[in-house]
């Protein structure tokens, strides 16, 4: 009876959050502001960056995941432990250690100077996102190689294939589904992030401007109505993202 009346209580705190959203809205007024160019320029800066940081993360959280999950070498704890930082430190913190390093260290300036420029652009979006997002894609990837049997590796060697051929051919086919399943859930971190992209790009409307900045830049300029509108753009992604990695994760477990 304690467990119904405790998930009754959380449904129903849960039900009013999302009440006082949608009560909020003047459908006749929704059009004009769903459509609206900032609106829109901050749906589509929002879904590029997440999109391209994603995809950086898990490019680097693949190799290093399975070297993590499969070899035994010197400072392995130490690099696990180093991973999980960006998890544990405050997104805020993160962006603010990225701005000093790129504004008072020798090699950021020489980066910013010379490279490609980071703070406060679209770049340092992406830049701000993959450090936070990264630490989260390698834990899901690490997670799904350690549930690999490795004999089947072991196998493919026997006959004669290599480490790089066992991995592409047995381990990567085999981790397929909760591959994609960690790029759901990595983006859905990606597009709803907030304080390393407010430190390191900036908050410059329709430049810098994502989902969570335009949140923050409608309520600074007391227009509550876009930041409702914008909270139920991202509370629609929250929902497709989470019945995709249900649909996922069930195939997995089938």
């Amino acid at each position: 009876m304690a467990i119904i009346s405790t998930l009754v209580v959380v449904i129903l705190f849960i039900g009013l959050l999302l009440f006082s959203v949608i009560d909020y809205i003047h459908w006749k007024r929704l059009s004009n502001v769903f459509f609206s160019n900032e609106v829109l320029f901050s749906m589509r800066l929002s879904l590029i960056t997440a999109t391209v940081a994603t995809g950086i993360s898990m490019m680097m959280a693949i190799p290093t995941a399975f070297a993590l999950s499969r070899l035994n070498f010197w400072g392995k704890d130490i690099i696990d432990t180093l991973i999980d930082i960006p998890v544990i430190l405050s997104p805020m913190a993160t962006g603010a250690v990225l701005l000093i390093f790129f504004n008072n260290t020798t090699l950021g300036k020489f980066i910013e100077d010379n490279i490609t420029r980071f703070t406060f652009e679209v770049k340092g979006i992406v830049f701000a996102q993959v450090a936070v997002v990264f630490a989260l894609a390698a834990r899901l990837l690490k997670s799904i190689f350690d549930g690999i049997d490795i004999r089947c590796e072991d196998v493919a060697r026997t006959l004669g294939a290599n480490k790089i051929k066992a991995f592409f051919n047995i381990t990567l086919p085999m981790a397929k589904s909760g591959i994609i399943a960690a790029f759901i859930m990595t983006w859905a971190r990606a597009i709803s992030e907030f304080g390393a992209t407010l430190m390191l790009a900036g908050a410059s409307t329709m430049k810098t401007e994502t989902l969570p900045i335009a949140i923050f830049l409608s309520f600074a300029k007391a227009d509550v109505y876009q930041a409702v509108v914008v909270i139920l753009i991202l509370l629609g992604l929250a929902v497709f993202v989470l019945l995709a990695f249900r649909c996922i994760t069930r195939r997995i477990l089938l």
